[in-house]
């Protein structure tokens, strides 16, 4: 009885023993693959010209990948990719920043500014000084010829004058001068008049010699009929033997 009861013990654990190794083995599953990340944008900026004057204008031009949003200070908000004039008054630097889901880019690009030159300051051109006023200052009282006392020979120390009235004459071809023949107040009438007459021709022969053209000179004598000083002294007679220029006039 206890031989039967152990056999039937044995062939129970026999047969749980293969009814275990007859289970399934469970299938292995693969891990997995993680997604990769996103990439990472990319951006570029330039300006050109980089450096304008005050008043021009430069070409902003930039480019992104991978970015979804980009940004240009002091703009704001522009296209992925594109290019706009800007002129600004100063030295700019230009600040873009591309975001994507992988991150951001930045880039920078300086434009400066140059200050225009502030303008010449303006001429003021004085109008061309008339025939009249030149005459009255270069030749007027100033390029009087003076003589000694009864006399009509040019001094050594009026050569200078002389010269310089030549020249203004020279330079001044339109102009028409009067040479007046001056005595000083001793003397007839008449004999005077002949004096002046004989110094204003003196003077006119001397001009025409430093290349004055005769046509441009008339004389005309005065005698002591229009005296300059009106003094009995020598120092006033002095002033009144003279060769005065006028303009105009008849021709003699």
């Amino acid at each position: 009885m206890k031989k039967n009861s152990l056999r039937i013990t044995l062939l129970a654990l026999l047969i749980v023993i293969l009814l275990a190794g007859c289970k399934k083995k469970p299938v292995a599953v693969a891990p997995q693959t993680p997604p990769p990340p996103p990439p990472t944008p990319s951006a570029q900026l330039s300006v050109n010209p980089a450096t304008i004057m005050q008043g021009d204008s430069a070409t902003l031009a930039w480019s992104s990948e991978n970015a979804v949003s980009v940004t240009i200070d002091p703009i704001g908000k522009v296209d992925l990719s594109g290019q706009q004039a800007v002129s600004p008054n100063e030295s700019t630097t230009y600040h873009l920043t591309a975001t994507g889901p992988g991150g951001t880019a930045e880039q920078t690009a300086r434009l400066t500014v140059n200050a225009k030159p502030a303008p010449p300051p303006a001429v003021t051109t004085a109008p061309p000084e008339s025939l009249a006023d030149s005459f009255r200052n270069n030749v007027q009282d100033k390029g009087d010829i003076y003589f000694d006392y009864d006399s009509f020979s040019i001094r050594p120390d009026q050569q200078a004058a002389l010269q310089r009235d030549a020249q203004w004459f020279k330079q001044h071809p339109d102009a028409k001068v009067s040479i007046e023949g001056h005595c000083d107040e001793r003397g007839s009438t008449e004999y005077n008049l002949t004096l002046g007459d004989n110094r204003a021709r003196a003077v006119k022969d001397a001009l025409v010699q430093l290349g004055v053209p005769a046509p441009q000179l008339n004389t005309i004598s005065y005698g002591k009929e229009k005296p300059f000083c009106t003094e009995s002294t020598e120092s006033c007679w002095q002033q009144n033997r003279r060769d005065h220029f006028t303009l105009g006039g008849g021709m003699q």
